[in-house]
């Protein structure tokens, strides 16, 4: 068995609470979907997000989640570097599998599909 981390990345168009509640959902479901785990496989979630989401905490919407109670999760601010996207939300989801690194599905929905085109495309492909 191995730590693999899965990497995922949305938006929302405002600081809206049930935005970023709704994007973080999303975000995860996806996550979960195209790599096929369960809650109690994952060892811990780290959230990012930039500094123009203020509304909530994106961690809400993932501890609301049944099963998901009990997942360590842990929101912080992304590094501010000058010209990057806004309204971003980033998770790095820690996964106990036995599963190669080559095996993991990164996601990235709505304008962030654009932080890493490379691995959307890989993405894509393996959920043909």
């Amino acid at each position: 068995m191995y730590l693999r981390g899965i990497r995922g990345a949305t938006t929302v168009q405002q600081n809206d609470a049930e935005e970023i509640l709704t994007a973080t959902s999303e975000l995860l479901q996806a996550i979960v979907e195209t790599n096929d785990f369960r809650p109690e496989d994952i060892g811990s979630v780290f959230i990012t997000v930039t500094a123009d989401i203020t509304a909530i905490f994106p961690a809400v919407a993932i501890r609301s989640l049944v099963g998901w109670e009990l997942v360590p999760l842990m929101c912080s601010l992304e590094v501010p570097v000058e010209n990057a996207l806004p309204k971003c939300i980033r998770l790095m989801v820690q996964v106990n599998t036995t599963k190669t690194q080559a095996e993991m599905n990164h996601v990235y929905l709505k304008e962030a599909k654009a932080l890493r085109p490379d691995i959307v495309k890989l993405t894509n492909e393996a959920t043909r």
